[in-house]
C-alpha cells in the first residue's frame, strides 16, 4: 500500500496530539478530552486484538446514544475491524440474523438492551457490556487493553463499517461503508454544514444510524466537540443548544414536529445566539413545516439534503432557496452526478418524475455477501438507485416524488403519495400525515391517508376532505381517511409505510371473518 489511506480514526489521532487538553464529547456529567479520546479508543482496540480478534473482523455495537459509542468507532477504525451497528429497536431475533449474516463473533452491549441480544448471546466469543451484568465489564475490559494505537495498514478502501438496512422489502441488507466514503462525506459536510475546531454539535438522531452517526462524528473527526442527547426529548434538546452553545446541529422533520409541539417559538423562549446551521434529511420537510422552521430560528441557515445509507447525501438544498425552492432537495451535491431514468433507463426531461440514480466516490461498497442485489442497483454506466423516484425543474433542482414502492396504482394510473401527503400537511390541525394505497377490488387500489392531530386540537374530517378535494385532482382524493395517535418510522425517522398498509390489510381480514 502506498501513500497516505483516508482512514476514519485519523482526525480522532491528530486532536489527540494536537489539542489534547481540549474538550472533545459531553456526556451528561462526563466530559472527554481528545487525548482521553484518543487513549481509550487505543485501548478498545488494542484488548480486542489481544483476544483474538483480527483486522478485516467485524464487531457489533447495541447501543443507545453515550460517548463510547465514538471512542469504540475510532478504536476500531485504528484496528481494520469493521463495526456493525445494531438498531436498538429492533427484536433478539432481528439482530440474530444481522450478527450471524455479517460474522460479528464480539457484541459490545448496553445493559439495558440485553432482551434484544439474549437470544444469541451464548453463539458469541465475546460480550462487553456498559455496566457489566452481560459479559466483561466495559472499563475492566479496556483497562487491560495497550493504550498504544494499533496503526493497523488499513486501506481506504476497507471496510469501516456494515450498516443494515431497515428491511422494509424482506430481510435487511448489509451496505459496505468504506473509509474513503465516509471520510469524503464528513469532509463535504463540513464545508456545507460546518464542522471544525471551535464548533459545537449535539449527537441527536441514533448513532446505529448512519447519518445520526456520520453527523456527530464528523465534528470530532475534524477537531470539534459534540454532545450526546441520550433520549430525544424536545425541551432537553433545546435547553441542551443553550447550556452547550451548539452552533450546528443535524435534525429529522419529526424532531422539528416534536418541537413545535413544546414550543412555537424556540429562539425567543430560548438563547440559541449560537446557533448557526440547521440541516434536515431522512424524509422531505412538508413546506407548512419548513416554513415554521424558518421563522422559528431566524437567522439560522436551514440546508434540506437528500440522500441513503447507499449513496451518502446526493443533493443539497442551500440555505439561500430555502423558501424559493421549498419542497425541493436542491441540487446534485458535492462530487455527485445525477440522472433521472424512466422504466426503460431512459433520461427523462425537466418536469418528468424518473427514478433518480447517483453516481459518486460516496457510494457503498456493495452489498454484504449479496452480488445480485448491489449488480441490480446498478446501471451499466455506475450509476445506483435506491428506487427514489424524483423530478427535475428547468434549473436543475430536485424534488423527490416518493419512493418507487409507495406508488398507488388506481386504475392504472400512477399517483405519488407525497403530492397528496403535502396539501394535506397545510391543513391547520394536522400534525402528521401518510397516504397509502390499500387493495381495491375494482381499481386494484384506492387512496387512503392516515393523519395525527397536533395535540390538545381536534381535526374537522370533513372541513380537511373538502380543502383536499379543493386542492388536487379527482382521482387524488383520498377514499378514507383515519386519524391515529402516531405513525410508525424507522431509526431514520422515515414512515413506515408498509408496515401501515400491512396492519390496514391485517385489520380488514380480521373484519371480514
Amino acid at each position: 500500500m502506498s501513500g497516505i489511506q483516508l482512514n476514519m480514526a485519523n482526525g480522532i489521532r491528530e486532536f489527540g496530539r494536537n489539542t489534547p487538553a481540549k474538550t472533545a464529547i459531553i456526556d451528561g456529567d462526563r466530559t472527554y478530552t481528545f487525548a482521553e479520546l484518543d487513549e481509550r479508543s487505543n485501548r478498545f482496540a488494542q484488548a480486542l486484538l489481544a483476544r483474538g480478534v483480527k483486522q478485516g473482523d467485524t464487531v457489533a455495537l447495541l447501543s443507545g446514544n453515550r460517548g463510547e459509542y465514538f471512542e469504540i468507532s475510532a478504536g476500531l477504525a485504528k484496528a481494520g475491524i469493521a463495526m456493525v451497528p445494531l438498531n436498538s429497536k429492533n427484536s433478539a431475533s432481528d439482530n440474530a440474523y444481522i450478527v450471524g449474516h455479517s460474522e460479528a463473533r464480539v457484541l459490545v452491549l448496553e445493559d439495558e438492551l440485553h432482551a434484544q441480544a439474549d437470544s444469541f448471546l451464548d453463539t458469541l466469543d465475546l460480550v462487553v457490556s456498559f455496566g457489566g451484568q452481560t459479559g466483561e465489564e466495559y472499563e475492566t475490559f479496556i483497562a487491560t487493553g495497550d493504550p498504544v494505537d494499533p496503526l493497523a495498514d488499513v486501506d481506504e478502501n476497507d471496510t469501516f463499517c456494515i450498516t443494515y438496512t431497515s428491511g422494509t422489502t424482506g430481510r435487511p441488507k448489509g451496505v459496505i461503508l468504506t473509509h474513503r466514503g465516509r471520510v469524503l462525506t464528513v469532509y463535504c459536510a463540513a464545508m456545507e454544514y460546518g464542522y471544525g475546531p471551535g464548533r459545537h454539535t449535539i449527537a441527536v438522531a441514533p448513532l446505529y444510524h448512519g447519518a445520526g452517526f456520520a453527523f456527530s462524528y464528523g465534528n470530532l473527526l475534524l477537531g470539534g466537540s459534540v454532545s450526546i442527547l441520550r433520549k430525544w426529548n424536545p425541551e432537553a434538546f433545546l435547553q441542551m443548544m443553550v447550556d452547550d452553545r451548539c452552533n450546528t446541529v443535524f435534525l429529522v422533520p419529526t424532531h422539528a414536529q416534536q418541537i413545535r409541539r413544546v414550543c412555537e417559538t424556540p429562539a425567543q423562549s430560548y438563547d440559541l445566539s449560537a446557533l448557526d446551521t440547521l440541516y434536515f434529511n431522512a424524509a422531505a420537510l412538508p413546506v407548512a413545516l419548513k416554513q415554521w422552521v424558518l421563522q422559528a430560528f431566524p437567522g439560522v441557515g436551514v440546508h434540506e439534503l437528500y440522500g441513503s445509507t447507499e449513496c451518502s447525501i446526493v443533493t443539497n438544498l442551500r440555505p439561500e432557496f430555502a423558501l424559493e425552492r421549498a419542497g425541493s432537495v436542491g441540487q446534485p451535491w458535492f462530487m455527485n452526478e445525477v440522472k433521472l431514468v424512466d422504466d426503460d433507463g431512459n433520461e427523462v426531461p425537466p418536469g418528468v418524475p424518473g427514478e433518480l440514480y447517483a453516481r459518486s466516490p460516496l457510494l457503498l461498497g456493495g452489498y454484504l455477501k449479496n452480488e445480485e442485489a448491489t449488480q441490480e442497483s446498478y446501471d451499466a454506466d455506475g450509476f445506483f438507485t435506491v428506487g427514489d423516484v424524483a423530478v427535475r425543474d428547468e434549473d436543475g433542482f430536485i424534488s423527490i416524488v416518493d419512493r418507487k414502492k409507495d406508488m398507488i396504482i388506481a386504475g392504472g394510473v400512477n399517483i405519488f403519495p407525497r403530492e397528496i401527503e403535502e396539501v394535506i400537511a397545510r391543513f391547520g390541525p394536522i400534525d402528521d400525515v401518510a397516504v397509502i394505497g390499500v387493495p381495491d377490488e375494482v381499481y386494484g387500489e384506492r387512496i387512503a391517508a392516515y393523519v395525527v392531530n397536533r395535540p390538545g386540537e381536534d381535526c374537522d374530517m370533513e372541513a380537511l376532505a373538502a380543502y383536499v378535494k379543493d386542492n388536487v385532482a379527482k382521482y387524488k382524493i383520498p377514499r378514507e381517511w383515519y386519524v391515529v395517535a402516531e405513525l410508525p418510522r424507522n431509526a431514520g425517522g422515515k414512515i413506515l409505510k408498509r408496515q401501515i398498509r400491512d396492519d390496514h390489510i391485517a385489520a380488514l381480514q380480521a373484519e371480514a371473518r
